[in-house]
């Protein structure tokens, strides 16, 4: 058996064409979609995302504007900063680019967006809405997961579905949407004894740790469908998943490439989550 590929990028160009139907219809009503985002430093993965995502947001119509700022912003300027954009009423969306500089509080600064505006689904809020079942603003990158396992035509009623991870931005999530499609959902972390016991069980894995080969196809159940959220570099510096692919591909019945997997869907719904906010805002 060779596992199907589940292709992030197909599926995100069609995400991407949903959205600019939905930026036309707000546009003709006189509504512009708008998010903001702000990069604090000069991280440079952080400047190529932040590039992307503004990419992104042009080629469907919304308007994003980049704000960037010096590692040395002082965090009561930053928070001033989102403050005013969340008075704005023509900004939808606002962004904080992720690792900021150090000296600032991560957690004060997301919560400093208001939930209305919080495109990136991180705020206590959007989680507190995700649990417990009520409209918010799911994190992109689970969010993404589980647009990829619709695409596939995937019913998660009744499957068996492990997360390795257990981040706030990922792994804790991704276990809630997937126990919210009637799933039964383990969690899986660093502290996990006999990993492969627990995956071998699974219908659906999603690893989420960032360690290179975190699952073998040793540890996979013939068929299963394998989603690979990790970014890591190989020996030879080229960027690779948590799953081994070339092994795993060979046991699984689908399985998300690394590149050209998770990383389109986690910024096209990013789009998604900014073209909410924009409808939601214009009643």
């Amino acid at each position: 058996m060779t596992a199907k590929l589940i292709d992030g990028n197909a599926l995100a160009a069609q995400v991407r064409a949903e959205v600019s139907g939905r930026t036309a219809a707000l546009k003709a009503k006189g509504v512009q979609p708008h998010l903001a985002i702000i990069l604090v430093g000069d991280d440079p993965a952080s400047q190529v995302y932040t590039k992307h995502k503004a990419a992104d947001s042009e080629q469907t119509g919304l308007k994003a504007t980049l704000e960037r700022f010096p590692a040395s912003m002082p965090e009561a300027d930053l928070l001033a900063r989102i403050r005013a954009l969340n008075e704005d009423p023509s900004v939808h969306g606002i962004l904080v680019q992720l690792p900021i500089p150090r000296h600032m509080d991560t957690h004060k600064v997301i919560e400093a967006i208001a939930p209305a505006k919080d495109v990136d689904g991180f705020h206590v809020a959007s989680a507190g809405a995700l649990m417990v079942g009520q409209p918010g603003f799911w994190p992109c990158t689970p969010f993404g997961c589980l647009k990829m396992l619709d695409s596939i035509g995937y019913e998660l009623k009744g499957k068996h579905a492990v997360v390795i991870g257990r981040s706030n931005i990922v792994g804790k999530p991704m276990a809630m949407m997937l126990l919210g499609r009637d799933a039964t959902v383990t969690i899986c972390h660093s502290r996990t004894k006999d990993l492969g016991a627990i995956t071998r069980q699974a219908d659906v894995i999603v690893a989420a740790v960032g360690k290179r080969n975190v699952l073998t196809a040793d540890m996979v159940k013939p068929g299963a469908v394998v989603i690979d959220v990790g970014m890591n570099r190989n020996d030879e510096g080229k960027l690779c998943g948590d799953v081994d692919f070339a092994g795993v591909k060979e046991v699984a019945g689908w399985i998300t490439p690394v590149p050209g997997g998770v990383g389109p869907m986690t910024r096209a719904m990013l789009l998604v989550n900014t073209i909410t906010a924009a409808e939601r805002a214009a009643g």
